[in-house]
């Protein structure tokens, strides 16, 4: 099941203002304005694939900082934490650079008792999307080197972005 089917088809839409369909709806996203490097492009003259994973990256460290601060405030730096579990992005159209950045809406689709899933959407604001992604996320504790459960405090700040 490719992204767009896993989040029903509708992140690719575009509304009749030329932003995208879930800004319309008033939906609740984190948006991440992401920086765009020369070196992204690759020798077909658009953003290879792995800068991707990059930008992916750096949206959802920004959406998740403050509970990775209040982890490391509680349990000690590195003691707990969050970790990718897998990653999936389906490329829509080629992204070139541009001196703008990028942005990249971000929202909770599933939230477990120790893992959260997210999707993003790689979009402009005329309302092309070139890319949808999801990532597991799992909650994990280092020093048993384990899983471990979210925390209440974690599924509060997360329920905010949560879309079914």
């Amino acid at each position: 099941m490719g992204v767009a089917d896993a989040m029903g088809g509708v992140a690719a839409a575009k509304s009749n203002g030329g932003s995208p369909a879930w800004q319309a709806a008033g939906m609740a996203r984190y948006t991440f304005h992401c920086p765009m490097r020369w070196s992204d492009m690759d020798a077909n003259g658009h953003v290879n694939n792995v800068p991707y994973l990059t930008y992916l990256e750096e949206a959802r460290i920004d959406m998740l900082q403050d509970l990775i601060a209040r982890a490391k405030a509680e349990d000690g730096a590195l003691a707990a934490g969050i970790l990718v579990a897998s990653t999936s992005i389906d490329y829509k159209t080629p992204l070139v650079h541009r001196n703008m950045p990028v942005p990249i809406a971000v929202w909770v689709t599933k939230i477990g008792g120790a893992l959260f899933d997210l999707a993003y959407e790689v979009y402009d604001a005329g309302g092309t999307v070139y890319a949808l992604a999801t990532s597991r996320m799992v909650a994990f504790d280092f020093r048993t080197e384990r899983p471990r459960r979210l925390r209440p405090h974690e599924k509060e700040f997360l329920q905010r972005y949560l879309e079914p």
